[in-house]
C-alpha cells in the first residue's frame, strides 16, 4: 500500500501497520543538500517501506533515486551525476540496541513519541550519497607538462668567508 509522504511519521505506528510510501521531492526542498550541488533543478524519486525482518528487529528501507546536478572538479562544469540508494535502516529505541542490528542495517533512533522525518531521512541518504570530490566520468584527465630539471647556479656560500677566517685564527 502506497501513500503521499507526511511531514512527520510516527515510526512505530508505521512498522505495526507496515506501510509503504512513494512518491518524489523536489531537491529545492533539501536545505541541507542544497550546499554540495551546482543548483537545485530535479526531484528524488522515492520509496520508504516500513516492516520487521526475519529477526523481527523493526526497520524502514530507503529507496532513493535522482540526477544529482554536481560541479566537476576537473573541469569546473556542471555535471548530473546518478544516483541510487538503497539503505535499511534498524529502528533502535536505545544506544544499546545498535550491537544487536544484523550486519548492514544502520540504527536511526526515532524521537522519545516515534517521530521521524521521513524527507529528512531521505536527505541523509542523498548526502551520504555525494562524493567527496566529484568528478565527472566524462571530463579528460589533465596531463601536465612540467619543464626539464634545470640546473641550479652554484653561488658561494656568504658564510664560507666566515669559515676562512676563523681557520686563519688558530
Amino acid at each position: 500500500m502506497s501513500a503521499p509522504l507526511p511531514p512527520v511519521l510516527d515510526a512505530w505506528r508505521m512498522v505495526a501497520a507496515r506501510r509503504q510510501f512513494e512518491g518524489s521531492l523536489p531537491l529545492s526542498g533539501m536545505s541541507r543538500l542544497a550546499g554540495t550541488l551546482a543548483d537545485t533543478d530535479g526531484d528524488c524519486r522515492f520509496t520508504l517501506e516500513f516492516g520487521r525482518d526475519a529477526l523481527d528487529v523493526p526497520f524502514v528501507e530507503v529507496r532513493a533515486e535522482a540526477e544529482l546536478p554536481l560541479v566537476c572538479q576537473r573541469s569546473l562544469e556542471r555535471f548530473l551525476l546518478p544516483v541510487s540508494v538503497v539503505q535499511r535502516l534498524g529502528l533502535v529505541t536505545d544506544e544499546a540496541q545498535e550491537a544487536a542490528l544484523p550486519e548492514g542495517m544502520e540504527p536511526i533512533q526515532p524521537g522519545p513519541d516515534g517521530a521521524l522525518d521521513p524527507a529528512g531521512l531521505i536527505e541523509d541518504e542523498l548526502i551520504l550519497a555525494v562524493p567527496v570530490v566529484p568528478i565527472d566520468p566524462r571530463s579528460v584527465e589533465v596531463q601536465a607538462e612540467w619543464p626539464a630539471a634545470v640546473e641550479e647556479e652554484v653561488r658561494p656560500n656568504p658564510f664560507a668567508a666566515l669559515a676562512a677566517l676563523k681557520d686563519t685564527k688558530k
